[in-house]
């Protein structure tokens, strides 16, 4: 006989704040950053396999962001 499998522990990540949900507020916010939370966020109903994708991608946008800011 098993016994019930152990499962993450902790609590679950909460939902992103409102201002990720996509909608502009008009923070001044810069779009490929909100665009690579945004993805990010999604990730998160995706199967973790899949979500390796998406994270890789917003990363690369987040890289290529800050170095356009390094060099300004």
């Amino acid at each position: 006989m098993t016994g019930p499998r152990p499962g993450p522990s902790g609590p679950r990540p909460a939902p992103p704040p409102s201002r990720w949900s996509g909608v502009e507020t008009g923070d001044g916010g810069h779009p490929a950053v909100d665009a690579a939370v945004q993805a990010m966020a999604n990730a998160a109903t995706l199967a973790p396999a899949d979500q390796i994708a998406q994270y890789e991608a917003a990363y690369q946008t987040l890289r290529e962001t800050l170095a356009t800011i390094d060099q300004a």
